[in-house]
Protein backbone atom coordinates (compact mmCIF):
# COMPACT_ATOMS: atom_id res chain seq x y z
CA UNK A 1 0.00 0.00 0.00
CA UNK A 2 1.19 3.49 -0.79
CA UNK A 3 2.50 5.09 2.40
CA UNK A 4 0.83 8.43 1.67
CA UNK A 5 -2.50 6.69 1.24
CA UNK A 6 -1.95 4.80 4.48
CA UNK A 7 -0.69 7.80 6.50
CA UNK A 8 -2.96 10.52 5.16
CA UNK A 9 -6.16 8.59 4.60
CA UNK A 10 -6.62 5.19 6.23
CA UNK A 11 -4.97 5.97 9.55
CA UNK A 12 -6.92 9.24 9.83
CA UNK A 13 -10.31 7.95 8.67
CA UNK A 14 -9.88 4.75 10.65
CA UNK A 15 -9.85 6.82 13.84
CA UNK A 16 -12.81 8.97 12.81
CA UNK A 17 -15.22 6.42 11.45
CA UNK A 18 -16.21 2.80 12.02
CA UNK A 19 -16.81 1.21 8.64
CA UNK A 20 -19.55 -1.39 8.38
CA UNK A 21 -19.52 -1.93 4.62
CA UNK A 22 -16.98 -1.97 1.82
CA UNK A 23 -19.03 0.66 -0.01
CA UNK A 24 -18.36 3.14 2.82
CA UNK A 25 -14.62 2.56 2.59
CA UNK A 26 -14.73 2.90 -1.21
CA UNK A 27 -16.69 6.16 -1.04
CA UNK A 28 -14.17 7.69 1.38
CA UNK A 29 -11.26 6.39 -0.71
CA UNK A 30 -12.76 7.85 -3.90
CA UNK A 31 -13.18 11.26 -2.22
CA UNK A 32 -9.58 11.16 -0.94
CA UNK A 33 -8.19 10.20 -4.36
CA UNK A 34 -10.04 13.09 -5.98
CA UNK A 35 -8.56 15.47 -3.38
CA UNK A 36 -5.12 13.85 -3.68
CA UNK A 37 -4.93 14.28 -7.45
CA UNK A 38 -6.72 17.60 -7.95
CA UNK A 39 -6.25 19.76 -4.83
CA UNK A 40 -3.25 18.58 -2.81
CA UNK A 41 -0.04 20.26 -3.93
CA UNK A 42 3.20 18.32 -4.16
CA UNK A 43 6.66 19.42 -3.11
CA UNK A 44 8.76 17.30 -5.49
CA UNK A 45 11.25 19.08 -7.70
CA UNK A 46 9.45 17.98 -10.88
CA UNK A 47 6.02 19.04 -9.72
CA UNK A 48 7.14 22.28 -8.02
CA UNK A 49 4.07 22.91 -5.86
CA UNK A 50 1.53 21.93 -8.49
CA UNK A 51 -1.14 19.26 -8.22
CA UNK A 52 -0.75 16.11 -10.34
CA UNK A 53 -3.56 17.32 -12.60
CA UNK A 54 -1.82 20.66 -13.17
CA UNK A 55 1.49 18.93 -13.86
CA UNK A 56 -0.16 16.57 -16.36
CA UNK A 57 -1.91 19.45 -18.13
CA UNK A 58 1.39 21.33 -18.38
CA UNK A 59 3.27 18.26 -19.63
CA UNK A 60 0.69 17.37 -22.28
CA UNK A 61 -0.24 20.91 -23.27
CA UNK A 62 -3.93 20.13 -22.81
CA UNK A 63 -6.30 22.59 -21.19
CA UNK A 64 -8.83 19.97 -20.12
CA UNK A 65 -8.45 16.37 -18.97
CA UNK A 66 -11.06 13.62 -18.58
CA UNK A 67 -12.95 13.67 -15.31
CA UNK A 68 -11.10 12.28 -12.33
CA UNK A 69 -14.24 12.19 -10.22
CA UNK A 70 -14.17 8.59 -9.07
CA UNK A 71 -17.24 9.15 -6.92
CA UNK A 72 -19.60 9.24 -9.90
CA UNK A 73 -18.52 6.04 -11.60
CA UNK A 74 -20.91 3.13 -11.62
CA UNK A 75 -19.83 0.10 -9.62
CA UNK A 76 -18.19 -2.76 -11.47
CA UNK A 77 -19.85 -6.17 -11.18
CA UNK A 78 -18.12 -8.50 -8.80
CA UNK A 79 -16.33 -11.57 -10.11
CA UNK A 80 -19.29 -13.77 -9.14
CA UNK A 81 -21.70 -11.61 -11.16
CA UNK A 82 -19.67 -11.63 -14.37
CA UNK A 83 -20.80 -14.02 -17.06
CA UNK A 84 -18.39 -16.67 -18.17
CA UNK A 85 -17.69 -16.90 -21.90
CA UNK A 86 -19.71 -19.58 -23.64
CA UNK A 87 -17.97 -22.92 -23.56
CA UNK A 88 -15.85 -22.02 -20.55
CA UNK A 89 -15.77 -24.47 -17.68
CA UNK A 90 -18.17 -26.90 -19.29
CA UNK A 91 -17.92 -30.59 -18.72
CA UNK A 92 -18.12 -32.69 -21.87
Amino acid sequence: MNRTLLDEHFRVKGREKWYTAIEEIQADLDAFMLFYNTQRTYQGYRVQGRTPVQALKDATGKKKLPSLDFCTTSPQPSSTEQEEPSGANTIA
